[in-house]
């Protein structure tokens, strides 16, 4: 067996060892990185660890220290409070009001299980209460996670445009976070209408009640537009058992719906770091939104303390070792010769649709961070053949390998099921198996079909 083949068997054996069991993939990605490229390749420590992305490592860092205190301060809380109230009691958009919430925090960096973890025990609030259904609500927030989760400011999007960029391909970070935003809001449209949206059209709640307008009358279900269920028991045994989870260890009593001092600044920040990493003035992700947060906890320095234990390190760990151990397989040679093997085919555009369904497939049981970081710098040799369009095979991947979080076995699903009425937990569990594994199915097809066979 030549030694390329071996290091992808022992990359299937990772994701293979840490879906079946609780060891963290991350460690055992530097774990192999260690024991395969000392034992068998012979290489010392410093070659080992000059595969190690310390830039990427920055900005996980940075981003989900940032929003750590966001949660914490109560500005996430405050941003779900005005945008429901902004709707003016309209029902049928408060399932659109979570997609957008969770798009912008996964817009502005927050680690996809993460923002799921913090908006769906809120979601779930609401829909008992209005008479939505959990599955439409759950899909809206996977939805609106992944909708934002390829901003380039986001994890996603930042994982993607730097293997991109390493490599020297053609990209497009604008152009991907719009297609997969807008394919994102289509599917929620499509779940919108397939899964009850239809029945909450015209109901409302003008503070006395809920009214149906299209039936002539009304039912009362609450005196007022309820705010995020923060003591929620279910949302606490949810958040518990999510690694990347970045909210409060207690839950406080009061609803957040006014803004102070804090939580001022923490908007201003985040508007500030939008502004300051995109062109003209390209600043470093990492480090700015390490500067901000610093800036903010100078201001609140009781509410920033536990802040820094808050930060996504399950996450940090995962990507940084997948992306180290792909580098050991850059330096073997396997990559390349992945590539020629694919590229050999004959046949570009099957290989470009097998590519998006390995990503669909593994990421609907896998870490989605995890396939990103490893299958795309896989499809490198293959892209570079320039015989499929580069910008839109990896606008196909990424889409194919995100929105498959449904899924109840992967992060974002469970979560959702986590979070349902306990009566109807069975339930959305075997509604989104039944949804995931038609997106893995569906998804790389109409993806490949959209964005590969025209050749853009």
């Amino acid at each position: 067996m030549s030694l390329e083949v071996l290091s992808i068997l022992v990359l299937v054996a990772l994701f293979v060892v840490a879906t079946f069991t609780s060891v963290h993939m991350g460690a055992l990605a530097l774990m192999a990185t260690f024991l395969f490229g000392t034992f068998v390749l012979g290489e010392d420590v410093d070659t080992l660890l000059s595969g190690f992305p310390a830039d990427l490592f920055l900005i996980l860092v940075g981003v989900t220290y940032l929003f750590a205190l966001a949660k914490d301060n109560g500005t996430v809380d405050w941003m779900v409070h005005a945008m429901v109230k902004a709707v003016g009691g309209r029902v049928a958009l408060i399932p659109w009001v979570f997609f957008i919430v969770t798009a912008i925090l996964t817009g502005f960096g927050a680690v996809v299980p993460a923002a799921i973890a913090i908006i769906a025990p809120m979601s779930m609030g609401f829909a008992r209460r209005y008479g939505i259904k959990p599955l439409l609500m759950g899909l809206m927030v996977i939805n609106g996670g992944t909708a934002g989760g390829f901003s380039p400011l986001s994890i996603f999007g930042t994982i993607t445009n730097q293997v991109v960029e390493r490599n020297d391909l053609p990209g497009s970070p604008v152009l991907l976070f719009l297609m997969s935003f807008l394919f994102n809001v289509i599917l929620g449209l499509i779940c919108f209408y397939l899964f009850g949206g239809r029945d909450l059209l015209g109901k409302r709640d003008r503070g006395h009640g809920l009214e149906d307008s299209s039936a002539g009358g009304s039912t009362t279900r609450g005196a007022k537009m309820p705010d995020a269920p923060r003591d929620d028991p279910e949302r606490r045994a949810a958040r518990r058992s999510v690694q990347t989870t970045m909210v409060k260890d207690e839950d406080a009593d009061e609803q957040v719906t006014t803004l102070d001092r804090n939580r001022i600044i923490t908007l201003i920040g985040l508007i500030v770091l939008a502004v300051m990493v995109v062109p003209p003035l390209n600043q470093d992700v990492g480090f700015t939104a390490i500067c901000i947060a610093v800036i903010i906890s100078l201001f609140s320095p009781k509410v920033s303390k536990g802040a820094v234990s808050k930060v996504a390190w399950p996450t940090v760990l995962l990507i940084c070792g997948i992306v180290t151990y792909v580098g050991l397989l850059q330096r073997l040679g396997t990559i390349d010769w992945l590539g020629d093997q694919v590229a050999g085919m004959g046949a570009p555009l099957f290989a470009a649709l097998i590519i998006c369904f390995i990503g669909a497939v593994v990421s609907a049981f896998a870490s989605t961070t995890g396939i990103l970081g490893a299958l795309i710098p896989l499809a490198v040799p293959f892209l570079m053949t320039g015989s499929v369009s580069e910008i839109g095979l990896i606008i196909a991947l990424a889409i194919s390998s995100s929105v498959v979080d449904s899924s109840p076995f992967s992060t974002s699903g469970a979560l959702v099921v986590a979070n349902s009425p306990e009566q109807e937990r069975d339930k959305v569990f075997k509604q989104l198996m039944r949804w995931g594994f038609s997106m893995v199915l569906i998804a790389p097809i109409v993806t490949w079909l959209i964005f590969v066979v025209p050749g853009w």
